[in-house]
């Protein structure tokens, strides 16, 4: 079982300002997903190259998200008919902070995400119609949708170990605990033990921690919490596109049973 102690506290810490001073201008993102046991095994090889985030003694951070869209899941559906410019709407909650965002994440044809986002009051949490400014954001970012169409779809809860390496060129992001709930239907589920990893990283440098992937036989997996949360949550809903991955998650969830160097992890 993946010890978050005993990795986190291994690692030097950087403060949320000399975070803030990372810039990656030519910036490239991927998402991996593995067992917490390989991820154990990652930090042991790679604790010494980078340095983790620390805010206010925690390097252990909970996050809270509410996803909208709308009563006939048309974000949820661009997604999975793979149109490649689509949105998502979310309200999260920084719980260690107390700090809440309503935020919009756009993707062009490119394949580019841009994300703007505003901070918000804990009473546009419970309810984004509650606030006039969030209203007016939404309504800016979102001019294709009708804004009080949107409803709530999913909740998302998990925990973010965040990392940079020293040389201060990529920035990584470590969900686990990662747990659904269905606001249609109040089905809820999870993905533990695996771990969602998001290298984001200048593309003109080499990546340690990609490397070290690499040799851990850990392949980049694209992966929406939205769009898996509301598969996994709801077998009514389209979800072609998303079956393949599913499947990839349960043989992820075995290598627990037939440990690190099993072809289960070559099989992806």
């Amino acid at each position: 079982m993946l010890s978050v102690d005993d990795i986190v506290n291994a690692m030097s810490p950087i403060s949320l300002d000399e975070m803030s001073a990372v810039k990656l201008m030519n910036r490239v993102d991927t998402k991996y997903v593995a067992h917490d046991i390989i991820v154990a095994k990652l930090f042991s090889l790679i604790k010494d190259e980078y340095f983790v985030q620390e805010v206010e003694g925690k390097r252990v951070a909970a996050y809270d998200s509410v996803y909208y869209d709308t009563v006939d899941n048309h974000m949820y559906i661009i997604h999975q008919d793979k149109k490649l410019k689509r949105d998502k709407l979310r309200i999260r909650n920084y719980v260690d902070t107390g700090n809440y965002f309503c935020e919009v994440k756009h993707k062009n044809n490119h394949g580019r995400t841009k994300k703007k986002r505003i901070e918000v009051g804990q009473e546009v949490f419970e309810d984004l119609r509650s606030d006039a400014a969030t209203r007016a954001f939404v309504e800016k970012e979102l001019p294709d949708y009708d804004f009080d169409g949107f409803v709530k779809k999913l909740s998302t809860t998990f925990d973010r170990i965040t990392v940079v390496n020293k040389g201060k060129t990529e920035r990584i992001t470590i969900d686990f605990n990662v747990q659904f709930h269905n606001f249609d239907n109040g089905n809820e589920t999870g993905i533990a033990p695996l771990v969602i990893m998001e290298l984001k990283r200048d593309g003109r440098c080499e990546s340690f921690f990609q490397k070290t992937l690499f040799e851990l036989r850990v392949k980049p997996l694209s992966i929406s919490k939205y769009c898996i949360g509301r598969a996994l949550t709801d077998k009514t809903l389209k979800q072609n596109r998303f079956k393949k991955k599913i499947i990839k998650l349960e043989k992820l969830k075995k290598i627990g049973e037939y440990g690190i160097t099993s072809d289960v992890t070559t099989d992806l």
